[in-house]
């Protein structure tokens, strides 16, 4: 997919660091738990790290105890769905829709109406009050 943001990956590396890149450019994982946003909840929204699209609202967030931040929906046209089967799983990988960049994954298996648990990396997103 073209997307409006377009940076070599050296441009990403040197503008996000080796932490944020790993997650965000090489679709890595941070450890459960860790996470700056994971217990994180001021009202406010959550955007990309990579291009500061806005991606949540705070009301959309909960604790799944899964140990990453949660949300039940994103705001509508801001994430690209990908199926990934990497280690021997099938699921839904969750893309930045303007720059490309890996969040995390969605399952079906939330505990609101949506049914949606956005499970997202803390390094893939920034807070805004």
């Amino acid at each position: 997919m073209a997307y409006s943001i377009q940076k070599t990956e050296a441009e990403w590396l040197e503008e996000l660091g080796p932490e944020r890149y790993k997650i965000l450019r090489e679709k890595g994982t941070e450890r459960p738990f860790t996470g700056t946003y994971n217990l994180h909840n001021e009202e406010g929204a959550y955007h990309c790290g990579a291009c500061n699209q806005k991606l949540f609202e705070s009301a959309s967030k909960f604790d799944s105890g899964c140990g990453w931040p949660s949300f039940d929906e994103s705001i509508p046209g801001t994430v690209e769905y990908v199926r990934d089967t990497t280690h021997g799983m099938i699921r839904t990988e969750i893309l930045c829709s303007n720059c490309g960049s890996h969040l995390g994954h969605v399952f079906d298996d939330g505990p609101t109406a949506s049914g949606q648990r956005y499970c997202v990396n803390s390094l893939s997103i920034d807070f805004e009050k």
